[in-house]
């Protein structure tokens, strides 16, 4: 397993450092830490789109509860929706064909005036608040919607790595696939919360 998790690195590392210098460019590094006029200190005016995090997996009753808990606190600033894709489709033994049949299926979540990012171990270190400039900007630089995905076991599919606007990680330790949804949802929820300077976030 571990070979074969080096081999796909190797494979894809060129389309995810393509990901994450469009993340830095475009979203993830912003001048107003600098100038102290970012997301700290206040309230933001922003124009908000509806949020989707798309997760491959074969669902967690158990977490199900505390991730929509904060997908519905999300809701309250922004539409926000989850999509789960069911792991392995085909049921097949071979990695890429894997990773190739969810990454189909992601495919048909997408639209073209998507802002997608991707959740990748090997993707770039954010602070909570470079996550809300993220959360923002998708709506200011034009997007219709912001989506997050959560990859499967092996990682993303070819065809989503290449259509992905951002790529991001949410620790530098792997996380259960369900452990990082709810990361993710508690995440983006406090990135609204800093948004809008409600106190949540301090």
């Amino acid at each position: 397993k571990c070979s074969s998790r080096a081999r796909h690195f190797a494979a894809h590392s060129g389309m995810l450092a393509r990901s994450m210098t469009t993340c830095t460019r475009a979203l993830c590094v912003r001048a107003s830490s600098a100038n102290g006029s970012g997301t700290s200190g206040g309230a933001r005016a922003v124009r908000y789109v509806p949020l989707k995090v798309v997760t491959i997996s074969k669902g967690d009753k158990d977490l199900d509860a505390a991730v929509n808990a904060y997908l519905k606190r999300c809701s309250r600033y922004a539409p926000m929706d989850e999509t789960t894709i069911k792991q392995n489709p085909k049921n097949t033994r071979e990695v890429s064909a894997q990773k190739a049949a969810e990454g189909e299926r992601v495919m048909k979540v997408l639209t073209p005036r998507d802002y997608v990012v991707l959740m990748d171990e090997r993707g770039r270190d954010v602070s909570s608040e470079e996550l809300a400039d993220i959360v923002a900007d998708i709506g200011e630089k034009g997007f219709d919607r912001g989506v997050f995905v959560l990859g499967g076991p092996f990682g993303h599919g070819d065809d989503v790595i290449a259509r992905a606007n951002c790529s991001i990680r949410l620790s530098k330790m792997v996380l259960n696939h369900q452990v990082a949804r709810l990361v993710l949802a508690e995440a983006l929820y406090r990135a609204h919360t800093i948004l809008r300077g409600e106190p949540y976030h301090h």
